[in-house]
Protein backbone atom coordinates (compact mmCIF):
# COMPACT_ATOMS: atom_id res chain seq x y z
CA UNK A 1 0.00 0.00 0.00
CA UNK A 2 1.26 3.01 -0.82
CA UNK A 3 2.43 6.26 1.59
CA UNK A 4 -0.66 8.28 -0.22
CA UNK A 5 -3.00 5.59 0.29
CA UNK A 6 -2.86 4.80 4.21
CA UNK A 7 -3.03 8.61 4.56
CA UNK A 8 -6.50 8.78 2.77
CA UNK A 9 -7.54 5.56 4.65
CA UNK A 10 -6.68 7.09 8.28
CA UNK A 11 -8.58 10.30 7.00
CA UNK A 12 -11.97 9.04 8.33
CA UNK A 13 -10.52 7.83 11.89
CA UNK A 14 -8.73 11.27 12.00
CA UNK A 15 -11.99 12.99 11.21
CA UNK A 16 -14.36 10.37 13.50
CA UNK A 17 -11.53 11.09 15.90
CA UNK A 18 -11.68 14.82 15.99
CA UNK A 19 -15.67 14.76 15.62
CA UNK A 20 -15.65 12.49 19.30
CA UNK A 21 -13.11 15.00 20.97
CA UNK A 22 -15.26 18.00 20.16
CA UNK A 23 -18.72 16.02 21.25
CA UNK A 24 -17.10 15.36 24.39
CA UNK A 25 -16.37 18.87 25.36
CA UNK A 26 -19.28 20.10 24.25
CA UNK A 27 -21.30 17.76 26.63
CA UNK A 28 -18.78 18.37 28.97
CA UNK A 29 -19.12 22.10 28.48
CA UNK A 30 -23.04 21.42 28.09
CA UNK A 31 -22.72 19.56 31.67
CA UNK A 32 -21.06 22.39 33.57
CA UNK A 33 -23.28 24.88 32.21
CA UNK A 34 -25.70 26.75 35.39
CA UNK A 35 -29.25 26.98 34.23
CA UNK A 36 -30.83 30.29 36.64
CA UNK A 37 -35.01 29.86 36.38
CA UNK A 38 -36.33 32.86 36.95
CA UNK A 39 -40.34 33.53 37.16
CA UNK A 40 -42.35 36.61 36.91
CA UNK A 41 -45.60 38.10 35.28
CA UNK A 42 -45.73 39.43 32.12
CA UNK A 43 -46.80 42.91 33.85
CA UNK A 44 -45.39 46.64 34.23
CA UNK A 45 -45.46 45.73 37.94
CA UNK A 46 -42.72 43.36 37.16
CA UNK A 47 -40.58 45.78 34.93
CA UNK A 48 -37.10 44.38 35.82
CA UNK A 49 -37.08 41.06 34.60
CA UNK A 50 -39.06 42.12 31.15
CA UNK A 51 -36.88 44.30 30.51
CA UNK A 52 -33.44 43.28 32.01
CA UNK A 53 -34.14 39.79 30.47
CA UNK A 54 -34.74 41.28 27.23
CA UNK A 55 -31.66 43.64 26.92
CA UNK A 56 -29.79 41.00 28.05
CA UNK A 57 -28.27 42.66 31.06
CA UNK A 58 -29.00 39.59 33.14
CA UNK A 59 -27.04 37.25 30.50
CA UNK A 60 -24.32 39.66 30.37
CA UNK A 61 -23.99 39.86 34.41
CA UNK A 62 -24.08 36.14 34.97
CA UNK A 63 -21.81 35.45 31.88
CA UNK A 64 -21.69 33.60 28.84
CA UNK A 65 -21.51 30.09 31.41
CA UNK A 66 -25.22 30.57 32.59
CA UNK A 67 -28.21 30.09 30.85
CA UNK A 68 -31.54 32.07 32.03
CA UNK A 69 -34.44 29.67 32.08
CA UNK A 70 -37.34 32.72 32.00
CA UNK A 71 -40.74 31.45 32.70
CA UNK A 72 -43.96 33.92 33.25
CA UNK A 73 -46.94 33.56 35.89
CA UNK A 74 -50.74 34.67 36.02
CA UNK A 75 -50.75 34.45 39.56
CA UNK A 76 -48.70 34.36 42.54
CA UNK A 77 -49.67 30.85 43.83
CA UNK A 78 -48.89 28.87 40.98
CA UNK A 79 -45.17 30.58 41.21
CA UNK A 80 -45.30 29.35 44.63
CA UNK A 81 -46.12 26.19 43.34
CA UNK A 82 -43.36 26.08 41.01
CA UNK A 83 -40.80 27.55 43.42
CA UNK A 84 -41.76 24.36 46.07
CA UNK A 85 -40.84 21.82 43.01
CA UNK A 86 -38.08 23.24 41.99
CA UNK A 87 -38.90 24.79 38.60
CA UNK A 88 -37.59 27.97 39.14
CA UNK A 89 -34.56 29.63 42.06
CA UNK A 90 -35.66 33.34 41.56
CA UNK A 91 -39.32 35.39 41.10
CA UNK A 92 -40.59 38.14 41.42
CA UNK A 93 -43.65 38.22 43.59
CA UNK A 94 -45.83 40.09 45.24
CA UNK A 95 -45.79 40.44 49.40
CA UNK A 96 -49.24 38.19 49.54
CA UNK A 97 -47.85 34.86 47.95
CA UNK A 98 -44.42 35.07 49.10
CA UNK A 99 -45.70 35.25 52.35
CA UNK A 100 -48.40 32.55 52.11
CA UNK A 101 -45.07 30.71 50.36
CA UNK A 102 -42.91 31.23 53.59
CA UNK A 103 -45.28 30.06 56.31
CA UNK A 104 -46.64 27.22 54.35
CA UNK A 105 -43.18 25.73 54.17
CA UNK A 106 -42.71 26.44 57.27
CA UNK A 107 -39.92 28.86 56.81
CA UNK A 108 -38.06 26.33 54.99
CA UNK A 109 -38.46 27.06 51.16
CA UNK A 110 -38.13 30.96 50.47
CA UNK A 111 -36.35 34.00 51.51
CA UNK A 112 -36.84 37.86 50.68
CA UNK A 113 -33.95 39.13 49.25
CA UNK A 114 -34.54 42.54 47.36
CA UNK A 115 -37.78 44.98 46.59
CA UNK A 116 -38.24 45.87 43.36
CA UNK A 117 -41.79 47.90 42.56
CA UNK A 118 -43.59 49.75 45.29
CA UNK A 119 -47.33 51.33 44.49
CA UNK A 120 -49.61 50.52 41.50
CA UNK A 121 -53.11 49.65 43.43
CA UNK A 122 -55.91 51.62 43.06
CA UNK A 123 -59.90 51.79 44.00
CA UNK A 124 -61.63 52.47 41.04
CA UNK A 125 -65.33 52.84 41.18
CA UNK A 126 -68.14 53.82 39.17
CA UNK A 127 -69.13 57.65 38.64
CA UNK A 128 -72.05 57.59 41.23
CA UNK A 129 -69.97 55.73 43.86
CA UNK A 130 -67.32 57.84 43.31
CA UNK A 131 -69.60 61.08 43.81
CA UNK A 132 -70.53 59.49 47.04
CA UNK A 133 -67.28 58.55 48.21
CA UNK A 134 -66.16 62.46 47.75
CA UNK A 135 -68.90 63.29 49.43
CA UNK A 136 -69.65 60.58 52.75
CA UNK A 137 -66.05 58.66 52.38
CA UNK A 138 -65.77 55.21 52.93
CA UNK A 139 -69.41 54.84 54.27
CA UNK A 140 -70.15 54.98 50.67
CA UNK A 141 -69.29 51.65 49.99
CA UNK A 142 -72.00 50.35 52.13
CA UNK A 143 -74.02 47.99 50.20
CA UNK A 144 -71.72 48.05 47.17
CA UNK A 145 -70.04 45.57 45.26
CA UNK A 146 -66.62 45.88 45.07
CA UNK A 147 -64.44 43.49 43.35
CA UNK A 148 -60.81 42.28 43.86
CA UNK A 149 -58.20 40.18 41.52
CA UNK A 150 -58.15 36.83 43.94
CA UNK A 151 -59.28 35.85 47.61
CA UNK A 152 -56.32 36.56 49.66
CA UNK A 153 -53.83 38.05 47.39
CA UNK A 154 -52.20 41.48 48.11
CA UNK A 155 -54.89 43.85 46.63
CA UNK A 156 -57.80 41.73 48.58
CA UNK A 157 -55.90 42.20 51.89
CA UNK A 158 -55.69 45.57 51.18
CA UNK A 159 -59.63 45.93 50.12
CA UNK A 160 -60.35 43.96 53.12
CA UNK A 161 -58.35 45.75 55.87
CA UNK A 162 -59.98 49.21 54.37
CA UNK A 163 -63.55 47.49 55.01
CA UNK A 164 -62.60 46.64 58.49
CA UNK A 165 -60.80 50.53 59.43
CA UNK A 166 -63.96 51.90 57.92
CA UNK A 167 -66.03 49.27 60.10
CA UNK A 168 -67.62 48.26 57.17
CA UNK A 169 -67.30 44.36 57.90
CA UNK A 170 -70.19 42.74 56.07
CA UNK A 171 -71.61 45.55 54.68
CA UNK A 172 -69.46 45.30 51.42
CA UNK A 173 -69.94 42.71 49.43
CA UNK A 174 -66.68 41.68 48.26
CA UNK A 175 -66.14 39.66 44.91
CA UNK A 176 -62.96 38.09 43.97
CA UNK A 177 -62.78 38.03 39.77
CA UNK A 178 -59.87 37.98 37.73
CA UNK A 179 -58.70 41.57 36.32
CA UNK A 180 -59.81 41.04 32.59
CA UNK A 181 -63.13 39.94 34.24
CA UNK A 182 -63.74 42.64 36.11
CA UNK A 183 -63.20 45.23 33.71
CA UNK A 184 -66.24 43.43 31.41
CA UNK A 185 -68.66 43.32 34.34
CA UNK A 186 -67.73 46.90 35.56
CA UNK A 187 -68.72 47.93 32.26
CA UNK A 188 -71.63 46.45 32.02
CA UNK A 189 -72.60 47.70 35.28
CA UNK A 190 -72.61 44.71 36.87
CA UNK A 191 -69.55 45.74 39.84
CA UNK A 192 -69.78 49.18 41.76
CA UNK A 193 -65.77 49.19 41.89
CA UNK A 194 -63.02 47.67 41.77
CA UNK A 195 -59.72 47.10 43.75
CA UNK A 196 -56.64 46.55 41.47
CA UNK A 197 -52.93 46.37 40.15
CA UNK A 198 -51.78 48.87 37.75
CA UNK A 199 -52.43 48.72 34.63
CA UNK A 200 -56.06 47.33 35.26
CA UNK A 201 -57.41 51.09 37.54
CA UNK A 202 -56.27 52.96 34.25
CA UNK A 203 -57.86 51.03 31.92
CA UNK A 204 -61.11 50.38 34.52
CA UNK A 205 -60.90 54.67 34.16
CA UNK A 206 -60.03 54.88 29.97
CA UNK A 207 -62.19 51.77 28.38
CA UNK A 208 -65.15 51.63 31.31
CA UNK A 209 -65.88 55.37 32.13
CA UNK A 210 -64.74 54.22 36.21
CA UNK A 211 -63.24 57.38 38.46
CA UNK A 212 -60.06 56.99 40.73
CA UNK A 213 -61.71 56.84 44.35
CA UNK A 214 -58.57 55.53 45.91
CA UNK A 215 -54.59 55.68 44.89
CA UNK A 216 -53.35 53.15 47.44
CA UNK A 217 -50.16 55.12 48.05
CA UNK A 218 -52.37 57.52 49.92
CA UNK A 219 -53.15 55.15 52.51
CA UNK A 220 -49.36 54.30 53.58
CA UNK A 221 -46.43 55.72 55.31
CA UNK A 222 -44.31 58.17 53.23
CA UNK A 223 -46.62 56.51 50.29
CA UNK A 224 -44.64 53.38 50.32
CA UNK A 225 -45.99 50.03 50.35
CA UNK A 226 -44.18 46.65 48.73
CA UNK A 227 -45.66 45.29 45.28
CA UNK A 228 -43.92 43.45 43.87
CA UNK A 229 -40.37 41.69 46.08
CA UNK A 230 -37.53 38.84 44.39
CA UNK A 231 -37.71 36.12 45.99
CA UNK A 232 -34.86 33.13 46.26
CA UNK A 233 -35.37 29.44 46.91
CA UNK A 234 -33.59 28.59 50.49
CA UNK A 235 -31.60 26.21 48.38
CA UNK A 236 -30.44 28.09 45.88
CA UNK A 237 -29.66 30.89 47.73
CA UNK A 238 -27.43 28.64 49.48
CA UNK A 239 -25.81 27.02 46.85
CA UNK A 240 -25.26 29.40 44.41
CA UNK A 241 -24.49 32.62 46.80
CA UNK A 242 -22.80 33.79 44.06
CA UNK A 243 -25.53 33.92 40.93
CA UNK A 244 -27.65 35.43 43.59
CA UNK A 245 -25.63 38.44 43.93
CA UNK A 246 -24.93 38.91 40.13
CA UNK A 247 -28.66 38.75 39.28
CA UNK A 248 -29.02 41.71 41.84
CA UNK A 249 -26.54 43.30 40.96
CA UNK A 250 -27.61 43.17 37.11
CA UNK A 251 -31.48 44.68 38.97
CA UNK A 252 -30.06 47.05 40.94
CA UNK A 253 -28.65 48.06 36.98
CA UNK A 254 -31.63 47.82 35.34
CA UNK A 255 -33.50 49.64 37.87
CA UNK A 256 -31.84 52.98 37.59
CA UNK A 257 -31.45 52.52 34.01
CA UNK A 258 -35.73 52.31 33.64
CA UNK A 259 -35.73 55.13 36.21
CA UNK A 260 -33.29 57.33 34.26
CA UNK A 261 -35.29 56.32 30.96
CA UNK A 262 -38.70 55.44 31.32
CA UNK A 263 -40.40 55.88 27.76
CA UNK A 264 -37.81 53.58 26.48
CA UNK A 265 -38.28 50.75 29.07
CA UNK A 266 -42.28 51.33 28.37
CA UNK A 267 -41.49 50.47 25.06
CA UNK A 268 -39.63 47.30 26.03
CA UNK A 269 -42.18 46.43 29.08
CA UNK A 270 -44.60 47.04 25.98
CA UNK A 271 -42.96 45.08 23.73
CA UNK A 272 -42.30 42.31 25.69
CA UNK A 273 -45.87 41.80 27.41
CA UNK A 274 -47.20 41.22 23.73
CA UNK A 275 -45.03 38.75 23.07
CA UNK A 276 -45.99 37.06 25.52
CA UNK A 277 -49.49 37.34 26.06
CA UNK A 278 -50.00 38.10 22.56
CA UNK A 279 -51.93 41.70 23.54
CA UNK A 280 -50.19 45.31 23.50
CA UNK A 281 -51.31 47.65 26.66
CA UNK A 282 -52.91 51.08 24.97
CA UNK A 283 -49.64 53.72 24.92
CA UNK A 284 -51.75 56.09 27.04
CA UNK A 285 -53.00 53.61 29.20
CA UNK A 286 -49.53 51.98 29.71
CA UNK A 287 -48.25 55.81 30.39
CA UNK A 288 -50.51 56.78 32.74
CA UNK A 289 -50.01 53.42 35.10
CA UNK A 290 -46.45 53.96 35.22
CA UNK A 291 -46.88 57.38 37.45
CA UNK A 292 -48.38 55.39 40.28
CA UNK A 293 -45.20 52.72 40.35
CA UNK A 294 -42.30 53.52 42.21
CA UNK A 295 -39.37 51.18 40.82
CA UNK A 296 -36.49 50.55 43.73
CA UNK A 297 -34.91 47.88 45.50
CA UNK A 298 -35.70 48.86 48.91
CA UNK A 299 -38.12 45.77 50.59
CA UNK A 300 -40.10 48.07 52.14
CA UNK A 301 -39.77 45.72 55.15
CA UNK A 302 -42.37 46.85 57.71
CA UNK A 303 -44.94 47.05 54.40
CA UNK A 304 -44.74 43.74 53.76
CA UNK A 305 -45.02 43.16 57.89
CA UNK A 306 -47.97 44.98 57.65
CA UNK A 307 -49.58 42.78 55.13
CA UNK A 308 -48.26 39.67 56.74
CA UNK A 309 -50.73 41.12 59.96
CA UNK A 310 -53.94 41.80 58.40
CA UNK A 311 -53.61 38.51 56.26
CA UNK A 312 -53.65 36.75 59.77
CA UNK A 313 -56.35 38.84 61.12
CA UNK A 314 -58.24 38.34 58.33
CA UNK A 315 -58.13 34.23 58.78
CA UNK A 316 -56.00 33.61 55.24
CA UNK A 317 -52.15 32.13 57.35
CA UNK A 318 -54.06 30.09 60.06
CA UNK A 319 -54.73 30.15 63.72
CA UNK A 320 -51.51 30.64 65.34
CA UNK A 321 -50.05 34.16 63.54
CA UNK A 322 -46.92 33.36 61.74
CA UNK A 323 -43.44 34.54 62.88
CA UNK A 324 -42.33 36.38 59.77
CA UNK A 325 -38.89 37.64 61.57
CA UNK A 326 -36.50 35.59 59.26
CA UNK A 327 -38.56 36.19 55.59
CA UNK A 328 -35.59 37.94 54.76
CA UNK A 329 -32.18 37.43 53.86
CA UNK A 330 -31.11 41.08 52.63
CA UNK A 331 -27.05 40.51 53.04
CA UNK A 332 -26.07 40.53 49.34
CA UNK A 333 -28.55 43.21 49.02
CA UNK A 334 -27.21 45.10 51.72
CA UNK A 335 -23.62 44.57 50.08
CA UNK A 336 -23.85 45.45 46.75
CA UNK A 337 -26.29 48.79 47.42
CA UNK A 338 -23.92 49.50 50.81
CA UNK A 339 -26.89 50.12 52.50
CA UNK A 340 -28.53 48.23 55.42
CA UNK A 341 -32.30 47.52 54.59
Amino acid sequence: MTRNKKVFLLLPLLFAGALFVGCQKQSAEEAQKQTVKVGYFPNITHAQALVGVENGAFQEKLGSDVEIKAITFNSGTTEIEALFAGEIDLGYIGPSPAINGYVKSNGESLRVISGAVSGGAVLVGQSDLAEAFAKDGAQALANKKIASPSQGNTQDISLRNYIKENNLEGKVEIIPMENADQLTAFSQKELDGCWVPEPWGTRLITEAGGKLMIDERDLWPNGKFITTNIIASKAFLDQHPDLVKKWLEANLEVTTWINDNPQEAQKIVNSEIERLTTKKIADDVLAKSWKRIDLSVNPLKDSLYAFGDRAYEQGFLGDTKPDLSNIYDLTILNEITGKKY
